[in-house]
């Protein structure tokens, strides 16, 4: 992607009550389930016990990735509000199975949402952040967002179409790391979970 930023970490905010019920959730400001919380505790100790260098730390305006950053280690993250998930417009807090009554073939990267972002205007929001990036000089970034953004950006990074998203799953409290195979951009790793044992009891 570029010969300055070599790599960015994703990390998907913690469970939320919204998360848990398949309810797509942008605007809705909600906060961290318990379980989400100790998704985050759990990839603290991921972070601590093998060590990280990022020259750039975002996160999403957002308080589930917010806190999600705090309770991970990473208290001085700069928020961003490029990191805001999809706006969802009139899907806002419906599941999949809902909109698929209205619009049965229904994705939200090959079709957007009503009176929300559209593929294009995700598009043009994640270009947005891989230049700023690159401006910075940052070689490589960590940030906290949330599922829909954070698969569009992979897109972005991959050069491929953002109908892609499609196939990228993501879950809740993963860690994920895009880089390069000598000069591609690619996955290092993708939806990384903390062994079960990591996580407070």
């Amino acid at each position: 992607m570029s010969d300055t930023l070599q790599s960015i970490t994703l990390v998907r905010h913690g469970m939320t009550e919204w998360a848990a019920d398949g309810r797509h959730t942008s605007v809705t400001d909600i906060g961290l389930t318990r379980e989400g919380r100790e998704e985050a505790l759990a990839l603290w100790t991921i972070f601590r016990d093998n060590g990280h260098q990022f020259d750039g730390i975002y996160t999403s305006p957002l308080r589930r990735a917010r806190h999600t950053a705090i309770l991970t280690g990473f208290t001085d993250a700069e928020t961003q509000k490029e990191l805001h998930e999809w706006r969802y417009g009139r899907y806002e807090g419906k599941t999949t199975p809902e909109i698929h009554q209205e619009v049965p073939d229904w994705t939200i990267f090959r079709c957007g949402a009503p009176e929300g972002e559209s593929p294009e205007d995700i598009q043009q929001r994640c270009c947005r952040l891989l230049e700023g990036w690159q401006e910075h000089g940052h070689h490589r970034v960590l940030c906290f967002s949330h599922g829909h953004i954070l698969r569009a950006l992979a897109c972005c990074w991959l050069e491929v179409d953002l109908a892609f998203g499609d196939h990228l799953h993501l879950d809740a409290g993963s860690i994920s790391q895009l880089g390069h195979e000598h000069d591609t951009p690619a996955i290092i790793f993708w939806n990384l979970l903390p062994e079960p044992n990591l996580r407070p009891r």
